[in-house]
């Protein structure tokens, strides 16, 4: 399955998190998010998506492990997973980029904007990379 995880670059750009070499992804808490993101699996590819002023989609990452309990979750209701950087998009796709191509109508990035983990299906990542010039 692809991924595409929202983050303010102001917290934790894309540029950070390569010069770290991987992240724990943590504090999501929507529910819909918290399904998403039990279901990431070991290898799985994720876009990294810059929220704000930059709303566009700056890079790729891995998932290092499966989706597991978050240890710091006192209900044991939440996951985690640790992600690595791959690399950085030719050029970012602007979330109004992606809103003005018909082929995303269905895509959660423009259904359900505020959704911090969401999938994305093989022919949206396809598109993605082909927009950001890979």
């Amino acid at each position: 399955m692809n991924w595409l995880f929202k983050e303010e670059p102001s917290n934790y750009s894309f540029d950070a998190f390569s010069k770290d070499g991987k992240t724990v992804w943590s504090g999501v808490r929507n529910p819909v998010a918290q399904k998403h993101l039990h279901a990431v699996k070991r290898g799985d590819p994720v876009f990294y998506y810059h929220t704000g002023k930059e709303k566009s989609i700056v890079g790729v990452a891995k998932a290092l492990t499966d989706a597991y309990p978050d240890p710091n979750d006192k209900t044991a209701k939440l996951a985690v997973v640790e992600i690595g950087p791959v690399r950085k998009l030719e050029r970012p796709v602007t979330l109004a980029e992606i809103k003005a191509d018909a082929r995303f109508k269905t895509f959660p990035l423009v259904r359900i904007s505020r959704l911090s983990v969401m999938p994305v299906t093989d022919v949206e990542w396809k598109r993605i990379e082909q927009m950001a010039g890979q």
